[in-house]
C-alpha cells in the first residue's frame, strides 16, 4: 500500500458520530417517555372507536341478514321456488348472521358494561323472531297452495300449523294471504321496530365512546404539546448533522461519483475515512489500470500467433453489422495443415501457423483485421473495400503462395485456399456464407488459390 495512506489527517466521522448519538440518545429518552404515555391514551381511544365499528358493523349485519330472509320468503311466497326456502334456512339455522353479530354486540356491550344496549339487542333480536313467524306461516300457506309434499319441505315449515280457516281456503285465497302476511302494513312496522332498536343501541355505544375520546383528546393535546418541543431540539440537531453529513461525506462522495465517470484517480478530500479510501482506491485504481490493459491484450489476442482471435473477430463482424460502409470477407484455409503436423510434428506446425499469420499481417492495410478463428483457418475483415481492394487482393494471394511454397525458413512448403465475398452494406447476414462458397470452390478446384463469390454458387 502507498506510504501515504497511512498518514492520514482529518476529522473521524466515528467519533463525530459518538457524539451526535449521546445526545440524540438524551433527548429521544425524553421523547419516548412522552410517547409511552400518549400511547396510553392513544390505546384507549383507539380501543373505544374499535369498539363503536365492531357494533356498527355488527348491527349492519343484523339489518342485512333479517332483510335477506325477508327478500327469500317473498321471493318464494311470489315464485313457490323451493331454492328460496334452502337459501332461507340456511342463513336461519346455518349461516346464523344475526346471532353471531349480536353476539359481537353483546361483547362490546360488556365492556362498555351499558345494560341499556342489551335491552335494545335483546328487543331487535325478538321482533326479528317475530317477523319469522309470519314468514314460516306465509311459506307454508304458499306450500299447501301449490299442493307441495309437506313431508319434504324443511322441519320448520312442517312444524308450522295453519288454522282451519287457511286450510279450508282456496289456493288462489292462500297466496293472496301468503303475499299480505309478508308485505302488509304490520309486516313492515315490525322491521321498522328493528331497525330503530339496532340503531339506539349503536347511539348508545357511540355516546360512551365520545366520553373517553374526548378525556382521551385532552391528555394527548398535553402530551403532544411537550413532544413539540423535543422535535424541535431534534430538529435543529439533524439541521447540525445534515451540514456536518454534507461537508464530510455527501460533497466528497460527489466528487468521487464524478471522479469515477471520468475515470481518474480520487480527489483527497473529506474526512478522514474519506481520504483513507481515496488514497487505497487510487492505488487500486493504479493497479487495475495496468492489468487491464494486459487481460485486454491477452483477450483479443490469439496466444500462438499475436494476431487477433475468434472472440475479437465476432466482435468486430456484430460492430460492421449496422455500418453503411462496403465490407470484403476472406476466409482462408492452410491447405493440408495436418499432414504438416503428422509429417513434421505440431511444434513445426506451430512455427507455421506463426508465419502464415505474420505474412497476413504485413500484406493488409493497417485498418484491416487479421484473426485467427480456428486451428488452421484464418480471415481478414476488409472494411471500405471495393473491386479494386478485391483486385489487389488476389495479387496479395498469389504472393503469398509464392512465398510460402517456396520456403526460405527451412519449414515445409504450404499453400492458402482463400474464399472472398464482397457486401455493400455493413457485415450482412449472409457475408460469411457466400465467403464460405467462394472458399469450397477453391478447394474443389485443387486448393491454392483464390475464388471470389458469384451469384450461383449456391
Amino acid at each position: 500500500m502507498n506510504e501515504q495512506s497511512t498518514h492520514v489527517k482529518g476529522v473521524k466521522i466515528q467519533t463525530t458520530s459518538y457524539l451526535m448519538i449521546l445526545i440524540a440518545c438524551i433527548i429521544y429518552g425524553f421523547v419516548l417517555y412522552e410517547t409511552f404515555h400518549t400511547s396510553q391514551k392513544y390505546q384507549a381511544l383507539t380501543a373505544a372507536t374499535d369498539s363503536y365499528i365492531r357494533s356498527q358493523d355488527a348491527a349492519s349485519a343484523v339489518s342485512q341478514a333479517s332483510s335477506f330472509l325477508t327478500e327469500q320468503a317473498r321471493l318464494y311466497v311470489i315464485t313457490a321456488n323451493p331454492d328460496y326456502t334452502e337459501a332461507y334456512f340456511k342463513e336461519a339455522n346455518e349461516t346464523r348472521s344475526r346471532e353471531i353479530s349480536l353476539e359481537t354486540l353483546h361483547e362490546v356491550e360488556h365492556h362498555q358494561e351499558d345494560d341499556e344496549v342489551h335491552i335494545y339487542l335483546q328487543t331487535a333480536l325478538q321482533y326479528s323472531y317475530k317477523l319469522m313467524e309470519r314468514e314460516l306461516y306465509a311459506m307454508k300457506l304458499v306450500a299447501v297452495a301449490n299442493g307441495y309434499d309437506i313431508s319434504q319441505l324443511a322441519q320448520e315449515l312442517q312444524d308450522c300449523a295453519l288454522s282451519e280457516e287457511d286450510l279450508a281456503a282456496s289456493p288462489e285465497a292462500q297466496k293472496e294471504k301468503a303475499k299480505n302476511l309478508v308485505f302488509d302494513t304490520a309486516y313492515q312496522d315490525e322491521k321498522a321496530l328493528i331497525e330503530s332498536n339496532l340503531s339506539y343501541s349503536t347511539s348508545s355505544i357511540l355516546g360512551h365512546t365520545r366520553s373517553i375520546q374526548e378525556a382521551s383528546t385532552e391528555a394527548l393535546r398535553l402530551q403532544l404539546g411537550r413532544l413539540r418541543i423535543y422535535i424541535s431540539i431534534l430538529f435543529l440537531m439533524n439541521i447540525v448533522i445534515f451540514l456536518i453529513i454534507s461537508l464530510l461525506i455527501i460533497k466528497p462522495l460527489q466528487i468521487y461519483v464524478k471522479c469515477i465517470n471520468d475515470n481518474r484517480a480520487l480527489e483527497v478530500i473529506g474526512s478522514y475515512e474519506f481520504k483513507y479510501l481515496a488514497l487505497t482506491y487510487n492505488n487500486i485504481y493504479e493497479l487495475n489500470a495496468a492489468n487491464e490493459v494486459m487481460l485486454r491484450k491477452k483477450a483479443e489476442r490469439d496466444a500462438l500467433t499475436g494476431i487477433l482471435n475468434r472472440g475479437a473477430f465476432d466482435q468486430i463482424k456484430a460492430s460492421l453489422k449496422a455500418s453503411p460502409v462496403p465490407v470484403a470477407l476472406m476466409l482462408i484455409d492452410v491447405d493440408k495443415f495436418k499432414e504438416v503436423n503428422d509429417g513434421y510434428g505440431h511444434e513445426m506446425g506451430d512455427k507455421v501457423l506463426k508465419q502464415v499469420a505474420n505474412l497476413l499481417s504485413s500484406r493488409f492495410r493497417t485498418s484491416d483485421f487479421v484473426a485467427r478463428i480456428g486451428g488452421d483457418e484464418f480471415a481478414v475483415i476488409l472494411p471500405e473495400a471495393n473491386e479494386e481492394t478485391l483486385s489487389a487482393v488476389a495479387d496479395k494471394v498469389k504472393d503469398l503462395n509464392q512465398l510460402l511454397l517456396h520456403n526460405e525458413q527451412d519449414m515445409p512448403p504450404v499453400s492458402l485456399s482463400v474464399g472472398v465475398a464482397l457486401s455493400h452494406q455493413g457485415f450482412d447476414e449472409t457475408l460469411y456464407k457466400k465467403a464460405d462458397l467462394a472458399l469450397y470452390q477453391v478447394k474443389e478446384a485443387g486448393r491454392c488459390g483464390c475464388s471470389f463469390y458469384q451469384d450461383g454458387m449456391e
